[in-house]
């Protein structure tokens, strides 16, 4: 009889086993229980602190330098300005000299006339006394003469200047009309084209002034 029960008994503990075995792998195929998931904030981030001081001003601000600074680049601009103005050379402006009284004119006692006919192309130079006998050039002009006068030093054309009058008198006419005045006037021998006698019959012109 004792072996019937040990056999009844391990049937029933097997039978037990068997159910133990069926139940936990019910329990492990079954759905788990939903859980709300921790969502993991970032690390934070430590703030910078601003760095200590004072703020910056609105405006510029001028920066004096200091006194002893200021006084010395005075000190260097005014030994600079004396050493300039002692190397320049004080320019000394030389007076024109001047004689006190006007060199005047030396004046000759003959006159030297050069004349052309332009009819016959005869050209002549001859001498006329200053306040003398008249001189005919081609038996028709007549030549008086009343300075004849040379530049002096001072001036800036050597020249001669004579007084001159030319006059035409036909020769060899029974009754010789009165000569014709053709020239009055001063002769520059520096320019004969201006100041001497141009007519359609004769030129004229002084040459030179001697004594």
């Amino acid at each position: 009889m004792r072996p019937n029960r040990l056999l009844l008994g391990g049937a029933a503990v097997a039978a037990v086993l068997s159910a133990g075995a069926v139940t936990a792998s019910v329990l492990q195929d079954s759905p788990r229980d939903a859980r709300p998931v921790q969502e993991t904030s970032a690390p934070a981030v430590p703030a910078e602190a601003p760095p200590a001081g004072a703020p910056a001003p609105g405006s510029p601000v001028v920066v004096t330098p200091p006194p002893s600074i200021v006084i010395a680049e005075d000190a260097a601009v005014a030994e600079k300005a004396e050493e300039e103005a002692e190397a320049e050379t004080p320019v000394v402006e030389k007076a024109i000299e001047q004689p006190a009284t006007p060199a005047r004119r030396q004046r000759r006692k003959f006159a030297v006339i050069q004349a052309i006919d332009k009819t016959t192309a005869e050209t002549m130079k001859f001498e006329v006394e200053v306040g003398g006998r008249p001189v005919r050039f081609n038996r028709n002009l007549i030549f008086s003469v009343r300075a004849c006068e040379v530049s002096t030093p001072d001036e800036l054309t050597e020249d001669a200047i004579a007084y001159v009058d030319v006059s035409l008198q036909s020769r060899g006419v029974n009754q010789p009309a009165d000569p014709r005045q053709l020239f009055r006037g001063w002769m520059f021998a520096s320019s004969p084209a201006v100041s001497g006698l141009q007519s359609p019959n004769y030129d004229a012109w002084v040459v030179g002034c001697k004594n």
